[in-house]
C-alpha cells in the first residue's frame, strides 16, 4: 500500500468518525431508548422460572467376590460410562414420570406436560447425571426433581436388576430465577441500540445525494475543483449614529 492509498484510507476513517460524531445525538437517543426497552422487558415481561437440580452418580453394581476385590474395577467404569446415555433418556420416560405423579398425588397429564421443563445432563467424561426441573414455583420444581431421582433409582433396580445409581446431591429450593439476568439482558438491548443507530446513520448517509464538499463534486463529475467561494455568515451590526 503506497502513501496515497494510506492517506485515502485515513481520510475515509476520519470522514466516518466525523459522520458519527456529528450524529452522536441520534446514537445516544436510540441507544437509550433500546436500553429503556431492555429494562422494561427484563423486569416486567419475563416470568421468573426456577431450576432445581439433583445429581446422580453411577457406582459399582456389585463386588467381585471371586477374586476378593471390593473396589470399582475398570470393567465397572466402562459399563457405567456406556449406561450414562441410556439412563439419561430413561429419566424422562413415562414409566418414570407416571410413578412420580402417583407418589406425589398429581395428575399424569400434569407431570407429562412438564416434560419440556425436565432436562437431563451427563457431565462429560464422568458417571454423573444431573436432573434439572424448571418451574415458576421453586418448591414445586424441587419436589419434582427429588422425586424423579428417587423413582429413577427404583426403576433401574426393577428394569436392570442392578443397583448402580446413587443419589449424590438432593435438589435444594432455588432462590434466584434461572431465566433472568438483568445485566445481560440490558447489555444485549444496549448493543442492539448501538447497532441500529450505526446502521441508521450509514443508511441515511448513503441515501443522501446532496453535495456538501469539493470532494463530492470531484467524485461525481471527475473534474478537479480549481476555485471555491467560501460561505461566510457575516452579521452587520448597526453602530451608534451610523448606518447599516
Amino acid at each position: 500500500m503506497n502513501k496515497g492509498e494510506e492517506k485515502m484510507e485515513e481520510l475515509d476513517l476520519k470522514e466516518l468518525f466525523s459522520l458519527f460524531w456529528s450524529k452522536r445525538i441520534i446514537v445516544v437517543l436510540i441507544t437509550l431508548i433500546l436500553m429503556f426497552i431492555g429494562i422494561i422487558y427484563t423486569y416486567f415481561f419475563i416470568t421468573p422460572e426456577y431450576t432445581a437440580t439433583t445429581n446422580l452418580i453411577l457406582v459399582q453394581a456389585s463386588s467381585n467376590s471371586q477374586n476378593g476385590q471390593s473396589g470399582i474395577t475398570s470393567t465397572d467404569l466402562t459399563i457405567n460410562s456406556k449406561l450414562v446415555s441410556t439412563y439419561s433418556e430413561l429419566v424422562k420416560k413415562n414409566t418414570v414420570l407416571d410413578q412420580v405423579a402417583t407418589n406425589l398425588n398429581i395428575g399424569q397429564d400434569e407431570i407429562r406436560s412438564l416434560k419440556n421443563k425436565i432436562s437431563v445432563v451427563s457431565t462429560k467424561d464422568t458417571e454423573i447425571i444431573e436432573i434439572r426441573v424448571k418451574n415458576t414455583d421453586p418448591d414445586y420444581a424441587t419436589k419434582i426433581a427429588n422425586e424423579i431421582a428417587k423413582v429413577f433409582c427404583e426403576k433401574i433396580v426393577e428394569i436392570y436388576n442392578i443397583s448402580n445409581t446413587y443419589l449424590l446431591d438432593r435438589a435444594e429450593v432455588p432462590t434466584n430465577p434461572s431465566n433472568i439476568n438483568h445485566i445481560k439482558d440490558i447489555a444485549i438491548f444496549t448493543f442492539i441500540g448501538i447497532v441500529i443507530s450505526v446502521g441508521y446513520i450509514l443508511l441515511i448517509n448513503m441515501l443522501d445525494t446532496t453535495i456538501k464538499t469539493e470532494e463530492d463534486i470531484e467524485k461525481i463529475t471527475g473534474l478537479t475543483v480549481l476555485v471555491s467561494i467560501p460561505n461566510y455568515d457575516v452579521e452587520f451590526k448597526e453602530a451608534k449614529g451610523g448606518r447599516r
